[in-house]
């Protein structure tokens, strides 16, 4: 079971602390959710990656993620906040935004809103009340209301990403479709009609990491996941993985995390 699924709720709401508990690939290593989540940073500040580009985040930030989003953040013991999952397949009923938004809330009557709308949806989701689900549906709604309200008073300049970050942005989702495959950085860079090298550069640029590093941390990231969350057989992951066999699998992820996959598995 994934560290934000719960079993008798379609909403998650737990501290952001919850999510470091497990190590910093539980956070900063990239990857996405299936369904879409909401940030709300209330205390400390680090970097966060989204769909490939890396900027700086601090108190009163609040990211919204739509499901499939490629991400991840630094996240230290001063780091505070908290992060809702919502439904999977939600997004329409909701009216949740299309694309990921990063806003940083400067006004103190925008955070008291949010927070207040945050501990509302808890609360509901805590109690268990009858019709629990409807009125968290709806204090979700009052959410997504709020976030088209914030999104729609930016500037169109503030929003729209420069022709590097676009490249990344379809470089990480084209990962984020077909990581599971044998591509590899240079089949990727052909498929958006550019060379291997320009793409690691432009990749360097949005977010110090170089192409294939961020292909290869998607792929660590989810052979981690599963050898911490089901019990597929190792053979399985790396085949399911692209990896043409289990030794070819286990040396990378050694590699990786200095750890085999069956001692890896041992100390989740």
């Amino acid at each position: 079971m994934s560290e934000l699924s719960h079993p008798n709720s379609p909403f998650r709401v737990l501290p952001l602390a919850r999510l470091g508990a497990g190590g910093r690939w539980r956070t900063e290593a990239m990857r996405s959710y299936g369904a879409p989540v909401l940030l709300w940073f209330t205390r400390g500040q680090g970097r966060i990656t989204i769909n490939g580009v890396t900027s700086g985040y601090g108190p009163h930030n609040c990211v919204y993620l739509p499901a499939g989003t490629m991400h991840g953040f630094e996240m230290n013991a001063q780091v505070a906040g908290t992060i809702i999952v919502f439904p999977q397949g939600s997004e329409v009923q909701l009216g949740l935004p299309q694309d990921a938004e990063h806003l940083r809330l400067r006004d103190a009557d925008r955070q008291i809103d949010l927070s207040n709308l945050v501990d509302d949806l808890q609360r509901e989701m805590e109690r268990g009340a009858p019709r629990a689900e409807r009125a968290m549906m709806c204090h979700a709604g009052l959410i997504a209301v709020w976030l088209e309200r914030q999104i729609a008073s930016m500037e169109d300049h503030d929003r729209r990403p420069k022709s590097g970050a676009r490249l990344v942005n379809a470089y990480t989702a084209l990962v984020e479709q077909d990581f599971h495959s044998v591509k590899t950085v240079r089949d990727y860079a052909a498929e958006l009609g550019i060379t291997p090298t320009h793409l690691s550069r432009v990749c360097n640029n949005a977010c110090g990491r170089p192409a294939s590093a961020i292909l290869q941390d998607r792929i660590a990231y989810e052979a981690r996941r599963l050898l911490t969350e089901t019990r597929v057989p190792i053979k399985d992951i790396a085949a399911s993985l692209g990896f043409a066999s289990a030794a070819y699998f286990t040396r990378s992820f050694q590699k990786q995390t200095g750890l085999t996959p069956s001692a890896f598995r041992k100390q989740g």
